[in-house]
């Protein structure tokens, strides 16, 4: 699986961030997601589509 994140439609709600936050940060400057790893490991996939799906602005995407 790999995870694409568009900072420019990011809207800092945190949910990726508060659902995997083995793989997504949020920047201190203005809230944004921050990738901690495209490609995380299979045991994570789960919790990373749980993610992409709260998303409320759409700025994640995963293959």
């Amino acid at each position: 699986m790999e995870i694409k994140a568009d900072t420019t439609v990011c809207i800092g709600a945190g949910m990726c961030a508060l659902t995997v936050p083995e793989v997504f940060d949020q920047s201190e400057d203005d809230g944004t997601v921050l990738l901690l790893q495209q490609v995380p490991p299979e045991d994570l996939e789960d919790g990373v589509r749980r993610a992409v799906t709260l998303c409320p602005s759409g700025a994640l995407s995963a293959s």
